[in-house]
């Protein structure tokens, strides 16, 4: 299912290859959200992660295991991260598009490389990875969320994932510090 990044003049909501997120027609309501496992899955995000309805693996997911142990958990909407160059990541799309009923929500690993109007796609949520920074922004009415990374430690950022809840308005993001296993506020400037 890979395609490849859609220029401001394609709506990638309107490609064969977005990844349909319901659920023998169950709406997603709690997405769990991971980035940057770099190898590395950790009990601790399977815990945080458990009793979602969908995944999204925001890249640099760096062995398909991982993948395929987030899949006992719920379906999985995946991209390709910088770190994912070996040839069982070539089927990864470098974007692609989960739908959660009317919400849409548009997932890439780098935001930087962000090359759409979210908003003027039609897109509610962006998610990205990357910056191994969790974080959560809103512009032009748009939720941009970055679940930090859950792979090993970058630094001295946290390692976490996040859990969003579209059952609840507005949408509430939680993060989630692995190492403390304990929900954690998250400002728009990240911790």
């Amino acid at each position: 299912m890979p395609h490849s990044r859609k220029s401001r003049a394609e709506n990638p909501r309107n490609s064969p290859a977005k990844n349909q997120a319901s659920l023998a027609g169950k709406t997603p309501q709690k997405i769990g959200l991971i980035s940057d496992s770099h190898g590395l899955l950790r009990e601790e995000a399977l815990h945080a992660l458990h009793g979602s309805d969908l995944i999204i693996h925001a890249g640099d997911v760096g062995d398909p295991k991982i993948l395929e142990a987030l899949q006992q958990i719920a379906p999985v909407v995946a991209v390709r991260g910088n770190v994912d160059t070996a040839d069982w990541a070539k089927s990864l799309p470098e974007t692609a598009v989960a739908e959660a009923g009317a919400v849409h929500i548009y997932v890439l690993h780098d935001s930087n490389a962000l090359d759409l109007d979210a908003k003027a796609a039609g897109f509610h949520i962006v998610v990205s990875g990357h910056s191994h920074k969790p974080g959560r922004s809103e512009r032009d009415g748009v939720i941009y969320i970055n679940p930090g990374s859950a792979g090993p430690r970058r630094f001295s950022l946290p390692i976490t994932v996040a859990r969003l809840d579209l059952g609840v308005k507005p949408w509430s993001v939680e993060f989630v510090d692995l190492e403390k296993e304990r929900r954690v506020k998250c400002g728009s400037k990240g911790f």
